[in-house]
């Protein structure tokens, strides 16, 4: 019901979105952009092609102004003015498609980008435990039979369809990621060989050429965990230990986008976030929404089925609607 109002509402959203947008900045958010199937994200990121990505591109450009770091905090601060309502392009994860795809499309068309990355992944050394469980998925889907005891995991009957184990390995969280690793020996998929092979993640060499070349690079933690199912030590630990890299890198030490979602992550966390006068903001994920916490800024995820103006269209709705009953801000305890 809520979604058919959503869409219902959005229809009327005027064509130049820029003025009906209810902030004064826009802040959408990607993981990857690809032409080809890639298992590792497939089951997990509805990720977009090269023509639609480029498609969202000229409609942002249509109704906001592109900025990059420093004029973003500018305009923040009031120390820059833009007649249009601005736009922050993020970036997520630290995907290889960052320097192979989507920095061309940027450079050619002049728009900054920040790509938040995760340490842990840079180099490949590692994987995201939901990239995976998008392989395990993958291997499920792939494969004419399944080893018995994938299922038994599970507590799954061996007849069980494959969407419902497909689901069940969908589902493990960052607390339970080493049943991955037993998963992937029944399923025969060697993630290590998978990294060598395919490099799904940006290297150091090229995290510093996107560098020089103008990009951002910031922080998204150490390895990817829900920050709402840790405690404030394990918060702080994962952070700082994140910023120590980007500080040792001469990267961007001057923002953090939560991994996930900033969902059920309370005021302490913040506090001590910003104790560190470098720190400039924080970013979230819930789409056009305020925050109590008035430097964590809310992205809008891009990668949701449908195009951009699409999307920009149904959050203005439903920040719109949110806002009639006092709902449209983020309260932290």
């Amino acid at each position: 019901m809520k979604d058919r109002i959503i869409n219902v509402l959005a229809a009327f959203e005027s064509g130049n979105i820029g003025k009906s947008f209810p902030l004064d900045y826009c802040l959408p958010l990607y993981h990857s952009v690809s032409d080809r199937e890639l298992p590792h994200i497939k089951h997990v990121i509805r990720y977009k092609n090269t023509k639609q990505f480029e498609e969202d591109l000229d409609h942002l450009a249509k109704n906001f102004r592109f900025v990059n770091w420093q004029e973003f905090k500018e305009c923040m601060s009031g120390d820059f003015k833009s007649k249009k309502k601005i736009a922050l392009l993020t970036f997520d994860d630290g995907f290889r498609e960052f320097y192979d795809i989507v920095a061309p499309v940027l450079e050619r068309k002049g728009i900054y980008a920040c790509n938040f990355v995760n340490p842990a992944f840079i180099d490949n050394k590692d994987m995201m435990f939901r990239c995976k469980a998008s392989l395990l998925a993958d291997a499920v889907e792939k494969n004419k039979t399944i080893n018995p005891e994938v299922y038994r995991i599970f507590s799954l009957d061996s007849h069980a369809d494959k969407g419902v184990l497909q689901k069940n390995i969908l589902q493990v969280n960052y607390q339970g990621k080493n049943i991955l690793e037993r998963l992937a020996e029944k399923l025969e998929v060697d993630f290590n060989a998978y990294s060598k092979e395919c490099k799904p993640y940006l290297s150091t060499e090229e995290l510093k050429e996107l560098t020089r070349k103008g990009f951002g690079i910031s922080s998204h933690s150490w390895d990817h965990p829900k920050y709402g199912d840790l405690s404030l030590k394990e918060q702080m630990e994962t952070t700082n230990k994140t910023f120590a890299y980007l500080k040792e890198n001469d990267f961007l030490y001057e923002s953090f986008a939560f991994p996930f979602t900033d969902f059920e992550v309370q005021k302490n966390f913040f506090d001590e976030l910003f104790k560190n006068e470098k720190i400039y903001c924080s970013f979230g994920c819930a789409g056009v929404k305020l925050d109590s916490v008035k430097k964590n800024f809310q992205r809008i995820p891009m990668e949701m089925g449908e195009s951009g103006e699409q999307i920009l269209k149904k959050e203005t709705a439903y920040f719109k609607l949110k806002r009639l009953i006092n709902k449209n801000t983020i309260l932290r305890k």
